[in-house]
Parts: structure tokens; C-alpha cells; sequence
């Protein structure tokens, strides 16, 4: 894995200022952990955009950002959605049981692509609303797929590992690294089992108020949740499809989030194997020639690092060149070290522009 662009000399003058000559009389360096960058709420008010100080919130104020705009999007899909179907229900043929309850379930079946048949389009403008909602309905499942129900299933997860260790005296940092460690893991398998529960429960539901037997029932959640739906078996009744409501979405992009974290448990498999490989190979001298950045013929700790983190596959080149300069730019004085008086330069400098 020799990159000959590795060889050019991007950080010359970074690593170590000083001659790297006698290194057996000089003290051995230790690496002391830097402090996290600091949080945003705590970043000056002019960053945030806010020169006051810290109120308390309302209770809407304290859902995540996610929920909101997810929750927003979703209301205003089912509310258009529900009333353009009840204003054309006469051409919505089917099987009908309330008007405003099938002009719902008539968006969700739409909107998760399920589409049993129980209830179709008949009239020119029905067919084109669907064609139009059917769309914008699967671009609403996929914001929830990639706000909301990833950062519920993440707090789930905090949750879990929390009362797994509450008989052990655990400190939060372990249980952080718990929950980063096998964080991939534990979305499949909380998913897999939300996804076993909500095929329990539609299958007991669909055996006792649509009165299906239990080999229908099943195969009815079946061909739902995977949003076949062939529509020979679906909800008729209307405490059938006012559970649907809600079952039919849950389920689906419950199924959709399992198969999600199954491909990134798969890749993050395959990259753990890479690291693990990198991690356990001996070094030879190809390796130090393509670690050796500066070209100064020593590799300080610093190069062998970043070369061990491009053989992981966890930065590139270009990574490595955008952040070169970026130091270049805040190194005022070209010392080749960052201080305080080179910040406050830059920042006067970016100010003055």
C-alpha cells in the first residue's frame, strides 16, 4: 500500500522543528491526551449568533431538532394527503368504511408503497394525487429513516447499556465506550427485536379483529411489512385500519432500518478485519520510504500515525493536504508550531478581510 503521493513533503516543518540527530541521548516523549474540542453551546455568543445568556426552553424547545421537522413534515403529508382523498373519495373505489378514516389509511398504504388494492384510484384525479403523494411519500420515509428514527434508536441503545452495567460500578466514560464499541451491533439486534415484537402483535391483531386465521394473519404482516402487498388479505374493518395507521408505518421503516444497519454492521465487519490486519503487520522498509512524509529519512511518530491511518482506510491524501493547509494558514509566523499570538493573528486577519 505504497502511496507515492505520501512521499511529497506536506508535512515538513509540522512534525518536529528540531533536528531529529542523537535520539538515543534524547528524553523519550510522551503523548499527553488533548482535551476535547469545545461543545457549541459553549462557543462564544457571536458564533452561535446570540449575544444572550442562557434561558430555559419551553417543552417544545427540548425535542430534538429531528423530531420537529420530521414530525412537521409528517402532518403536513397526512394532512393534505387526508384532505385531498376526502374531498375525491368518489373516485376511490373499494371496500369503504369511514370516509375521513379511509382517506388516512388510503395515505399510509400510499405513502409506505404497500398498496394493498382494498382501496384504489378510479378517477382521473385520484390516480394523479396518488401518483403525486406516492412520490413525495417515499421521500418522507426516507427523512425519517435518516433523522428521527436513527436518533430514538441511538437513545434506546444509551438506554440499554445503562441498565445492563446499573448493578456494576460503571463510570459514564465506560459506558460510552461500550456504546461506541458495539454501537452498530446493538441497533441491529434493538431493531430485529422492536421488528419481532410489531410481527407478534400484528399477527395476534389481525387473528382476533379481522378474524384471519393464524397462517394468514402472518402472511398478511408478511407481505406488509415488506410492502409486497398483494391485497388478497388486508384490513377491512375499522378498527383494523385505524390500527394500520400507525402499525403499517412503524413496521415498514422498521424492516427498512434493519436492513440499514445490517449492511453498515457488514461494512463496519469488513473495516474492523482492515484495522485488526494494518494493527498486526510487520513493517518493512517500503513502509517507512512511504511514511517518511517530510522526506528527512527519520519517521517521527507523528508520520508513522497518519500512514497507519491511510493504510486503515480512515483518511486520504487530500485529507491530509486540506488540513496541511489549513495549519499553514493559522501559522502567521511560519514557526512551524501553532501558539496563541498565530490565532489571534489569523482571526484579526479574517476580520480585516
Amino acid at each position: 500500500m505504497v502511496d507515492n503521493a505520501a512521499q511529497q513533503p506536506l508535512l515538513s516543518g509540522l512534525l518536529d522543528p528540531t533536528p531529529q540527530t542523537n535520539k538515543k541521548d534524547a528524553p523519550k516523549r510522551r503523548f499527553r491526551r488533548c482535551k476535547s474540542a469545545p461543545l457549541p453551546e459553549y462557543a462564544p455568543a457571536e458564533i452561535n449568533g446570540s449575544n444572550s445568556l442562557p434561558h430555559s426552553q419551553p417543552f417544545l424547545g427540548k425535542i430534538h431538532p429531528s423530531f420537529r421537522k420530521v414530525a412537521m413534515y409528517l402532518t403536513m403529508y397526512l394532512g393534505v394527503g387526508t384532505g385531498c382523498f376526502y374531498l375525491i373519495s368518489p373516485g376511490i373505489g373499494g371496500k369503504r368504511t369511514d370516509g375521513l378514516l379511509d382517506a388516512v389509511y388510503f395515505c399510509i398504504v400510499t405513502m409506505t408503497t404497500v398498496g394493498y388494492g382494498d382501496l384504489v384510484p378510479i378517477g382521473v384525479p385520484a390516480k394523479l394525487l396518488a401518483c403525486a403523494f406516492v412520490f413525495t411519500g417515499m421521500a418522507l420515509v426516507g427523512l425519517i429513516l435518516s433523522e428521527a428514527a436513527d436518533y430514538l434508536v441511538e437513545r434506546q441503545e444509551t438506554a440499554l447499556v445503562k441498565a445492563l452495567y446499573m448493578c456494576e460500578k460503571v463510570g459514564q466514560a465506560e459506558i460510552l465506550k461500550e456504546i461506541e464499541t458495539n454501537k452498530v451491533r446493538d441497533k441491529c439486534l434493538m431493531v430485529f427485536a422492536l421488528l419481532f415484537v410489531l410481527i407478534v402483535v400484528g399477527t395476534i391483531f389481525l387473528t382476533a379483529v379481522e378474524k384471519l386465521d393464524l397462517v394468514d394473519a402472518f402472511y398478511c404482516v408478511c407481505s406488509t411489512i415488506t410492502t409486497l402487498g398483494y391485497g388478497d388479505k388486508s384490513f377491512s374493518t375499522k378498527a383494523g385500519r385505524f390500527f394500520a395507521i400507525f402499525w403499517i408505518l412503524i413496521s415498514t421503516i422498521c424492516l427498512a432500518l434493519f436492513f440499514l444497519y445490517v449492511a453498515e454492521l457488514n461494512t463496519e465487519t469488513r473495516q474492523r478485519a482492515l484495522v485488526n490486519w494494518v494493527l498486526h503487520r510487520r513493517v518493512n522498509n517500503m513502509d517507512l520510504e512511504a511514511a517518511d512524509l517530510d522526506g528527512d529519512g527519520v519517521v517521527g511518530s507523528a508520520e508513522f500515525i497518519l500512514y497507519k491511518l491511510k493504510e486503515m482506510g480512515k483518511i486520504n491524501q487530500e485529507d491530509i493536504s486540506l488540513v496541511m493547509e489549513e495549519f499553514e494558514d493559522q501559522d502567521v509566523d511560519r514557526s512551524g508550531t501553532l501558539s496563541v499570538t498565530d490565532i489571534t493573528l489569523a482571526q484579526s486577519a479574517e476580520v480585516a478581510k
